[in-house]
């Protein structure tokens, strides 16, 4: 689960008898490139069958390296904001956590409950609400442009403005702020780090190129940029963003998250709720409506996915060989399909040889007789 697995080579078999019950994910591999909750969001998914390929792209910085939290707020604190922007749930939270220990909680309190306080999302507000401060305005698109939207109509000229960061800075938002008149301070409970050990994320890149993922999941936008920028070290951003426009899909938690893939052209799920069970959900429904290819045979209904099949809801692992072969036969069921076009669906099988190698041990794993001869000519899926 913490590294790339290795492809298996052309014509490899899969586990014969490592048989299962069909999850929703059973047959897929997916991509996690998170840090925070990755074991949360990695189980949920597993839990489904998925195949999970964890590198996260970034970590969030441990409490002890951010001591400058406390400095930003004994700044805010002395100039007094009239207006606190809280962009995340998780940076509230770990804000009045370095404030509590530093004896500055109550001091905190007493700020938010003296401010007009915005939050980016509902989440944001909750958290707010736990902390027994008073209500806040919301963002519903969870957006720091929308809340900076709200400010700027109403006016901020000569108005003490604090934003809590989450990461990264928004240097665009802040900048709007600061032209429209604002005084602006700004407090980073948390910063963003590389989490990437030299192997993982170079891994998953290369997963990613050579297909090897059915979806590819982000949970923060600085992952992403994180992602393309390993990339660009190795010379694969441009087969990367290929392979994210065509045939892996990108899966975004919100539309924060999407940002930078659609700015290259990259168009990713995105679940209505901006939470990660709705993202696991998506990815669920995704898999099995839009990458199962489903062939109906006399021995019953088969379903092809990325590491597998299952014929009437047992799942049987393949290889990626094993695989392509048998997609190559249900794209024409019952009709015959050359060796030669055998060879062609196959990456890395180049011999006639090989190729019977692979049906061969197709036809043992399969749990029917799906898989027939035509004398001379090639093979055909038997419908």
């Amino acid at each position: 689960m913490t590294a790339a697995p290795t492809a298996p080579a052309p014509g490899d078999h899969g586990a014969p008898g490592a048989l299962g019950a069909l999850g929703e994910l059973t047959g897929f591999r997916v991509g996690v490139t998170a840090h925070r909750r990755a074991t949360d969001f990695i189980a949920a998914l597993e839990r489904r069958g998925a195949q999970v390929v964890h590198a996260p792209a970034l970590m969030i910085s441990p409490v002890a390296e951010d001591t400058r939290v406390v400095e930003d707020t004994r700044t805010l604190l002395a100039h007094r904001p009239g207006i606190i922007v809280v962009t995340t749930a998780y940076g509230l939270r770990r804000w009045f956590e370095a404030a509590d220990a530093a004896g500055l909680g109550e001091d905190l309190r007493d700020a938010f409950r003296a401010a007009r306080v915005l939050t980016r999302g509902a989440k944001a507000r909750g958290q707010v609400l736990s902390l027994e401060l008073e209500d806040a305005e919301v963002s519903e698109d969870e957006r720091t442009s929308s809340v900076v939207d709200r400010l700027l109509a109403d006016g901020v000229a000569g108005a003490r403005v604090a934003v809590q960061l989450h990461g990264l800075t928004d240097q665009v938002q802040l900048e709007r702020l600061v032209a429209a008149g604002a005084q602006v301070d700004t407090v980073s409970p948390y910063r963003w780090l590389s989490a990437d050990d030299g192997e993982r994320l170079p891994g998953l890149i290369r997963d990613v190129c050579e297909r090897r993922l059915d979806v590819l999941t982000f949970t923060a936008a600085p992952a992403v940029d994180s992602l393309f920028s390993t990339a660009q070290e190795m010379g694969r951003y441009e087969d990367l963003v290929d392979a994210l426009r065509t045939d892996v899909t990108a899966a975004a938690v919100g539309p924060v998250c999407a940002g930078p893939l659609l700015e290259v052209g990259v168009e990713p799920l995105v679940p209505e709720r901006y939470r990660l069970g709705a993202l696991v959900r998506a990815v669920c429904t995704h898999a099995v409506e839009e990458r199962t290819l489903v062939v109906p045979t006399r021995h019953g209904t088969l379903r092809l996915m990325s590491t597998g099949a299952a014929l009437e809801g047992v799942f049987v692992p393949l290889s990626d060989a094993q695989v392509a072969v048998l997609r190559a036969l249900a794209a024409h069921p019952g009709a015959v399909v050359s060796r030669g076009q055998l060879l062609s669906a196959v990456p890395g099988l180049e011999t006639e040889h090989a190729l019977e190698m692979v049906i061969s041990r197709l036809r043992r794993i399969l749990p029917a007789p799906l898989v027939a001869t035509v004398i001379k000519r090639g093979y055909r899926l038997d419908p």
